[in-house]
């Protein structure tokens, strides 16, 4: 609150009339500290007043200062509040106790652990059964293979020697084809320098073999048994060695000279075996032994 006072330039009062205004001042300094009073309380339930006083003073007296509420007191800092402790994690909930075992699923598990156990036995069993067929397959397919190789070696060997005996015997048959041929020239040379009929107690000239035409006529009783379709380039020439009994029935007969031809061969020798026997020579012999030649444009 402000309080105004004018100050007037008066005369000092006489002497002796000190008391009344004297009196005045603290009637007015009471006023003024019921008013300061009244304003502080003012303050706190409405709205601040301006309140101006205005004092007459016949001699100059100094306004008293105007009370000042003092100011509040500076609170003291409070301490920083303690932070607080981090409550504690709640424990774990105990797990619930396991169910008291059931004696049928204790039983179910067994016989499933067992029936399990079997079956890994069981699957281990056919892997080493797997395992021995596959060994024991590789064994005899390799016994097999050398088998087969040893058997391969042998007819090898065995093709090579009877080739070579094929070659010796044709050698042979070819030395002894040749002397017979020799044989058969030196006898009809022999029969054309002859002299007498077949009725003659004869020469050696005469026994040592067939007459010229003897010949054709074997070939004219072997032909007509010939079945031969086939077509054999060159006209190939197969000679037979065929042995007979004194009455003409032929005994055996040998392929000595291949025609190369060897469908034509075989339809050769079939006719042969057709044949059954050869004719009679003019003296009414027949040759033990004897070459058929044969050809089959003939």
């Amino acid at each position: 609150m402000q309080s105004t006072a004018d100050h007037l330039d008066l005369a000092p009062p006489p002497s002796g009339r000190w008391l009344g205004p004297m009196g005045l001042a603290l009637v007015a300094h009471g006023l003024l500290v019921i008013a300061l009073t009244l304003g502080v309380q003012w303050q706190h339930d409405a709205e601040p007043v301006t309140v101006e006083a205005e004092l007459w003073s016949r001699m100059p007296v100094q306004a008293a200062p105007r009370a000042v509420a003092p100011p509040p007191p500076t609170p003291a800092p409070q301490p920083a509040p303690p932070k607080p402790a981090p409550k504690p994690a709640p424990a774990p909930a105990p797990a619930p106790p396991p169910p008291a075992p059931n004696q049928a699923d204790i039983a179910t598990a067994q016989a499933k652990k067992k029936a399990e156990a079997e079956q890994k036995a069981r699957e281990e069993e056919a892997k080493k059964l797997a395992a021995a067929k596959a060994a024991e397959k590789a064994a005899a397919e390799k016994k097999a293979a050398a088998e087969k190789a040893a058997e391969e070696k042998a007819r090898q060997q065995k093709l090579a020697e009877q080739k070579r005996e094929q070659e010796r015997k044709a050698a042979a048959d070819e030395k002894r084809l040749a002397q017979m041929r020799e044989d058969q020239i030196n006898r009809i040379m022999g029969q054309a320098g002859a002299t007498g009929g077949p009725q003659s107690t004869g020469t050696a000239a005469q026994s040592s073999g067939p007459t010229p035409g003897y010949g054709a006529k074997v070939a004219a009783r072997i032909k007509p048994n010939v079945v031969f379709t086939d077509v054999a380039p060159g006209n190939p020439r197969a000679e037979v060695e065929v042995r007979t009994s004194p009455d003409g029935t032929i005994t055996s007969r040998k392929l000595i000279k291949s025609s190369g031809n060897a469908a034509w061969d075989e339809a050769v020798l079939r006719a042969i075996d057709r044949t059954n026997s050869l004719p009679k020579d003019t003296d009414g012999r027949v040759p033990s032994s004897l070459v058929i030649g044969l050809r089959p444009l003939d």
